[in-house]
C-alpha cells in the first residue's frame, strides 16, 4: 500500500448521485484527482468526508466507477469474494444450460467487467482502465475458483477506445479451440468465442427464447435469427420455423446448429428481414407465431426518432402476417428505447395494423444479467411476447 492513498474529490452533485445508488460519476463532477489512470481511489466529497472507494479513469467521461460504499480494503480478497457471490447466483438461476454470464459489470457490483462462462472456458471483458489494469488478477482468481482450459480475453468493444485502450482478442489461460459446443435449454450450439458477436453466443436471450416456446405453434417465422437461438429452441413444439438473417455466416452457422441437433422442420435462409415481411404480406402469408429480434436500432439519444420509426415499421409488417391467436416474440436491445416508449410503438403499429393485440408476457434480459434498480443503465434487453386477438 503507497504512503499517499490514490484518492478524488467529487463535487456535491457527485455525491448526490452516488447516494441515489448509481456507480458513475462523470468527469464534470470531479474536483481533484490524485491518482494514476486506472488506479482504485479514495473518494471524499469537498470537505473531505470518505464516500467510498472506486475505479478511476483519466480518459473517459465515466470517471468514476463505485466499488464499494464502505471504507473497506479493496484487494484479491474483496475481488475474490465478489466473483464467489456471482457465481453463486448464477447456481440459483442458470438451468439447462451450460452457457451463462458469470459477472455482468455494474449488475454485480464489478462494474466494466464481464465474464462469460462457455462450459470449460471463460471469455472476458475489461472495458475500463481498472478492470484492465487488474486484468492478471481477475484471471487468477477465476482460475482458481472455476478451473477453467481456457480464458479468452474478447477485448475488441469499441467503448474500449473511449478508455484509452486498444481493442485486442487473445488467450490469457490455457487453450481455446476455435469451436466450443455448449448447451443452452438443452440445445446444443457451436460457438466461436473468438470471432462470434458479443463474446461467442447472445446469452441475455436465453430465458426468451425458451419462454417463446410455451406459445409456439404451426408455422413460425424467426426474424434475426443469428445462430438459430429462438428458431432451434422452439422447433420440436412447430410445424415449421423459417429463420431469416441477413449475414451469411450467422446462416451458415445457424445450419451448423441445426446439423448438431438433428433439426429437420427448420429453414434458414439469408434475407433483408424488412424486405421479406413485405413480401410474405405480399403474398398474404400468414404464421402462428413470428419472432423478432433485431440489432439495436437507437445506438445514442440522437437516433431514437428513426429506431422508433423502425420499430414500429417491422412490427407493422409482423402484426399483419399473424394468424388471429397468434403470437409476437419481440424484442429491443437499445437502452435508449424505454419499455413504455416500445410498449407505445406496439400500442401504433397495433392500430395501423386494424389488430387487437394483449401483452402476455413483459420480459428482459436473462437472469444472469441483473438489473441493478437504482442504475437504468444496467437495463437494456426489453423483451413481449403479445397475442392477436382477431
Amino acid at each position: 500500500m503507497p504512503a499517499t492513498e490514490a484518492s478524488v474529490v467529487i463535487s456535491p452533485r457527485g455525491v448526490e448521485r452516488l447516494r441515489s445508488g448509481h456507480l458513475w460519476v462523470y468527469r464534470s463532477d470531479v474536483l481533484k484527482a490524485q491518482a494514476e489512470p486506472g488506479a482504485i481511489v479514495r473518494l471524499t466529497d469537498d470537505r473531505g468526508h470518505f464516500q467510498g472507494r472506486a475505479f478511476y479513469s483519466d480518459k473517459s467521461q465515466i470517471s468514476v466507477r463505485l466499488l464499494t460504499r464502505e471504507d473497506v480494503p479493496v484487494d484479491r480478497a474483496f475481488f475474490t469474494a465478489r466473483l464467489e457471490r456471482a457465481a453463486a447466483f448464477r447456481k440459483l438461476v442458470v438451468e439447462n444450460s451450460d452457457a451463462c454470464r458469470l459477472v455482468y459489470s455494474e449488475g454485480d457490483l464489478l462494474p466494466s467487467l464481464i465474464v462469460d462462462r462457455y462450459g470449460d472456458y471463460l471469455a472476458i471483458q475489461t472495458l475500463s482502465q481498472s478492470t484492465d489494469r487488474l486484468k492478471s488478477l481477475f484471471v487468477e482468481i477465476l482460475v482458481e475458483l472455476f478451473s477453467p482450459k481456457g480464458v479468452l480475453e474478447r477485448n475488441d468493444p469499441k467503448v474500449r477506445l473511449l478508455e484509452g485502450l486498444d481493442q485486442r482478442v487473445g488467450v490469457l489461460h490455457g487453450k481455446v479451440p476455435a469451436e466450443i459446443l455448449v448447451k443452452e435449454n438443452g440445445v446444443t450450439f457451436a460457438c466461436d468465442l473468438a470471432k462470434s458477436q458479443k463474446t461467442g453466443s447472445f446469452l441475455d436471450q436465453r430465458e426468451n427464447q425458451w419462454a417463446a416456446r410455451r406459445y409456439a405453434s404451426g408455422e413460425v417465422l424467426d426474424c434475426f435469427s443469428y445462430q438459430g437461438g429462438f428458431a432451434l429452441t422452439i422447433a420440436d413444439k412447430c410445424s415449421h420455423v423459417e429463420g431469416i438473417d441477413m449475414a451469411p455466416a450467422a446462416v451458415e452457422a445457424a445450419r451448423r446448429n441445426q446439423k448438431l441437433n438433428s433439426i429437420s422442420n427448420v429453414h434458414f435462409r439469408e434475407g433483408n428481414t424488412f424486405d421479406i415481411l413485405k413480401e410474405y404480406s405480399d403474398s398474404e402469408r400468414r404464421f402462428q407465431m413470428i419472432i423478432l429480434d433485431p440489432p439495436a436500432f437507437a445506438k445514442n439519444r440522437d437516433s431514437i426518432p428513426a429506431a422508433r420509426r423502425g420499430y414500429k415499421e417491422i412490427n407493422l409488417r409482423a402484426l399483419k402476417l399473424l394468424r388471429p391467436g397468434g403470437f409476437l416474440v419481440t424484442c429491443s436491445c437499445s437502452y435508449h428505447i424505454c419499455e413504455a416508449t416500445f410498449l407505445q410503438i406496439l400500442a401504433e403499429a397495433a392500430n395501423d395494423a386494424h389488430k387487437n393485440i394483449a401483452v402476455v408476457e413483459r420480459r428482459t434480459q436473462s437472469q444472469d444479467h441483473p438489473i441493478l434498480l437504482t442504475m437504468p443503465e444496467t437495463h437494456y434487453l426489453k423483451c413481449m411476447i403479445v397475442k392477436a386477438l382477431e
